[in-house]
């Protein structure tokens, strides 16, 4: 009927209704074809043509396209963009049968489940999260399908934000309709029904992926939200992956307590992994250590980083293999060059048992497990662990050597991929061919002497096979047994019934040998495959080794030394350096500083002095060195003895969420707020200007408070670094005997201020804020213009709001002290002597202290 649907169109509007959230590329020939909606998403997004065609009903549809072999190009862009993508290609051919050919969804891809290597970052991982919640507790589960990591645990509701944040997923899956937390991050949201995540649903749909009876194997049989948030997230991973997931073959449960805890905000604050100026890992602490060889080595130093460790006796393991490596350098230098030559190990493998590798990965498989004998020969005996973990696999390494040509083709199915010799029907198959070459070669000098056509020759395409072709001027002399195949503008193209036999021979022969090396190429990865778990180990012992000859390099070539590591409550740095600022140095020589926390003295350290001087630099530089030792790492000091850390908690820096409707203020006092409620007397604080987001009288109220309640309760009492612009708290440390006041040193010559970096004991009551906006550029009237306010603002005195510079002003109210305003007095009266005044002395110092009394 002419109203009718097309057949494709009936199919493609099928396929879609299966997938309604993606993106469906429904592959047409050589190219992927979009329709509909889609079609003008993809060409709005990829900048393509929006084109249209009839299909059936009498309607145009609109149409975009993608070449099939730009798929990772584009599919890149698309997924980059939140989308989800549904990948439907032809699974018959169309010679192979005179009806539609047969099409089907083979996979979706989403955020978190790309394999494609041109769109994953090499050395970071792509992680697929799934959330659930019930009550105060949380489970989180996630899973890099590249690497087949897989991962669950249970933890308070208030520490799945920062869990999420440290894992920085591309993809987070959760309960359709449910009441779930801000997770704080941009990342791919998915919805799944409520059904996946019931507990016995999640349950059986783990122990069907294992084959197992119990989940006690895997330590999760008593954490029903890791459970739910297990099972969750491999049903969402099956569904879109199309198949069974043989490469997760394990699930590994851990805690949060465990390790040092630190959320997204804090990461992103001490420029861990990103620089706040550059977006990327330039100018983050993860740019200065990473000298990492291998992508599985980059991306464990990302885990260290994100996962410092609680264990003593595991941090001194690291610890010592730093050192061994900082002392031997001919033998760190000598691993360096043999890691040089290691693939990425975890993402091979995976590719391997997914069934996606091609030839040349096989080689570089082999290359990589060749090294293994290399660094035994290396490594000392005081590092047992590492030499245990080097298993050389020789059976693999034979296999591939047997098997796969040192240069294989690139594309399965062309041949030279299988080598001589490692199957007899193939080797057959290969002689007869290159025989009836051979023949064919004959066949041509045999017509070219019957005919006398000297230009004859025998050629081949994909189209009309095998062929005689003879040009224009020489048609009168073909002979009359030729059979005429192809009419051409130079000539005519004929074959022969011999012709045509060795055609059959040949052909039959070539697909025979695409199949059986296709077959043979197959059968050596599924060979690989078992032996896959031996495998991962070794890529687990290489990483470990690159991470720690990169740990060694640095601290090498930038003086860093071992740190003492305890389980004691005090911090104490001598000599400390900010090891991202210190690098980025061009002129002049980084002013090292010291720190000492503890919570029986010095517990809380308020730190005041001028913009740019280097406060903000200093906390930063005191919570990275404490974090660089929790990973076992040396650090930038002359000497660091750390007691151990459980959380390290930031405020700095102004920020606003408007998508969420909260101001600067606000956001401030939210994370304020998440501190004081979840440190302990373990963490390290870092609060930068608390308060200075609000009116300065409100601002300066909080501040206090928050010192206050920081030094004074009973199950907080956190190490903490406190830098302020209110000078008034200063006065904190008469009444509250663990807080100590430091500043940043100034010199001051003939009205020029220098910021010297130096940390010195002592408070500070003034900003400097004057001088710091001349060195910022402000026109010169503004800054004499504000050096006149300043003068008599200090003189208790402003200006009105238009009054020109001259006007005669009213006085204004003195600044608010926040502290006790007979506070000095009372101290001066301690310190008299009494007994040593004559008694007009005595008279003298009453006025004195009376009149101060009454101003106060």
């Amino acid at each position: 009927m002419k109203d009718a649907l097309t057949p494709i169109r009936a199919q493609y509007l099928n396929i879609k209704k299966q997938h309604p959230q993606a993106i469906v590329l429904f592959r047409l020939g050589d190219f992927y074809e979009t329709f509909d909606e889609d079609a003008r998403v993809t060409s709005r997004e990829l900048d393509i043509v929006l084109t249209s065609r009839s299909m059936g009903k009498g309607v145009q549809v609109p149409m975009a396209g993608i070449p099939y072999h730009a798929l990772d190009d584009y599919l890149g862009k698309l997924i980059k963009r939140g989308y989800k993508v549904a990948i439907c290609e032809q699974l018959t051919k169309p010679c192979e049968n005179k009806g539609l050919v047969g099409r089907e969804v083979i996979r979706v891809v989403t955020p978190g489940t790309v394999i494609e290597p041109g769109l994953l970052e090499t050395k970071a991982n792509n992680y697929l999260a799934c959330a659930a919640v019930e009550g105060e507790q949380a489970g989180l589960a996630y899973i890099d399908i590249t690497t087949s990591e897989f991962m669950c645990t249970q933890m308070p509701l208030g520490r799945l934000r920062g869990e999420i944040g440290r894992l920085n997923p591309a993809e987070i899956v959760a309960v359709e309709d449910g009441d779930m937390p801000d997770f704080g991050i941009e990342a791919s949201l998915t919805k799944l029904e409520p059904h996946w995540f019931g507990l016995d649903v999640a349950e059986r749909t783990l122990l069907e992926h294992f084959g197992a009876t119990t989940l006690e194997g895997y330590g999760c049989a008593r954490l029903p939200q890791a459970i739910r948030a297990a099972g969750a997230v491999l049903h969402y991973l099956e569904t879109t992956q199309k198949q069974a997931l043989e490469q997760l073959m394990r699930l590994s449960t851990y805690s949060t307590e465990s390790f040092m805890a630190m959320d997204g905000i804090s990461h992103d604050n001490l420029e861990i992994f990103r620089g706040l100026v550059s977006g990327t890992t330039q100018g983050s602490l993860l740019s200065v250590l990473d000298e990492t060889r291998t992508a599985m080595g980059g991306r464990l130093l990302r885990r260290w980083l994100s996962q410092p460790l609680l264990e003593l006796e595991e941090l001194t393991r690291r610890q010592d293999a730093v050192t061994w490596f900082h002392q031997d350098s001919l033998a760190r230098r000598e691993v360096v060059t043999i890691l040089d030559k290691v693939a990425d190990l975890e993402r091979l493998v995976n590719r391997i048992r997914g069934g996606v590798a091609i030839p040349r990965e096989l080689v570089a498989l082999r290359h990589s497990l060749e090294t293994a004998p290399q660094l035994l020969k290396l490594l000392p005996g005081e590092l047992p662990w590492l030499r245990k973990g080097l298993s050389a696999q020789p059976e693999l390494v034979a296999l591939i050597s047997s098997a796969i040509e040192e240069q294989p083709s690139t594309t399965l199915g062309e041949g030279g991929v299988i080598k001589r010799g490692f199957s007899a029907e193939l080797d057959t198959l290969r002689t007869s061919s290159h025989d009836a070459r051979q023949y064919l070669a004959g066949l041509e000098r045999q017509e070219k002497e019957k005919t006398g056509i000297k230009s004859l020759k025998i050629g081949f395409n994909n189209i009309f096979g095998y062929y005689i072709e003879v040009s224009q001027a020489n048609l009168a002399q073909v002979p009359a047994h030729y059979i005429r195949k192809q009419t051409l503008s130079t000539g005519e193209r004929y074959y022969t019934p011999e012709l045509k036999e060795y055609e059959s021979l040949i052909l039959n022969a070539r697909e025979r040998m695409e199949e059986l090396e296709t077959s043979l190429f197959r059968q050596v990865c599924r060979q690989i495959a078992l032996s896959a778990e031996p495998v991962l180990q070794l890529a687990a012992v290489l990483a470990e080794l690159d991470v720690f000859t990169s740990l060694a390099e640095i601290a090498l070539r930038y003086g860093y030394t071992r740190p003492e590591l305890n389980s004691g409550v005090t911090i104490d740095i001598k000599g400390g350096r900010h090891p991202v600022v210190e690098r980025s140095l061009t002129i002049g020589q980084y002013v090292s500083n010291d720190v000492y926390l503890s919570n029986g003295d010095a517990q809380i350290i308020i730190l005041t002095g001028p913009n740019m001087a280097g406060k903000s630099t200093y906390l930063k530089q005191a919570a990275i060195i404490v974090l660089m030792a929790q990973i076992g790492s040396y650090v930038p000091a002359e000497r660091a003895s750390i007691g151990l850390i459980d959380r390290i908690f930031t405020r700095i820096g102004a920020r606003e969420d408007l998508s969420a409707g909260k101001s600067t203020f606000m956001v401030e006092m939210v994370e304020t707020a998440g501190i004081l409620n979840n440190a302990t007397p373990r963490s390290l604080l870092i609060l930068d200007e608390i308060g200075r987001g609000t009116s300065t009288y409100d601002g300066l109220a909080i501040a206090q408070a928050v010192v206050e309640f920081i030094h004074n309760s009973v199950n907080l009492g956190a190490k903490t670094l406190f830098a302020t612009h209110y000078h008034e708290l200063v006065a904190l440390a008469d009444y509250l005997p663990r807080v100590r006041n430091f500043n940043v040193a100034v010199s001051e010559d003939r009205g020029e201020v220098v910021f010297l970096h130096k940390i010195i004991p002592g408070g500070v009551d003034k900003s400097y804020g004057i001088h710091v906006a001349k060195l910022a550029g402000l026109p010169r009237p503004v800054i004499k213009r504000a050096a006149e306010v300043l003068v008599d603002l200090e003189n208790h005195s402003h200006d009105r709001a238009g009054e020109p510079p001259g006007k005669t002003r009213q006085s204004a109210a003195p600044q608010l002290s926040f502290f006790a305003p007979k506070a000095d007095v009372v101290k001066e009266l301690e310190k008299l002597d009494i007994d040593t005044l004559s008694p007009l002395e005595a008279l003298t110092r009453l006025y004195e202290l009376q009149k101060k009394a009454k101003e106060g």
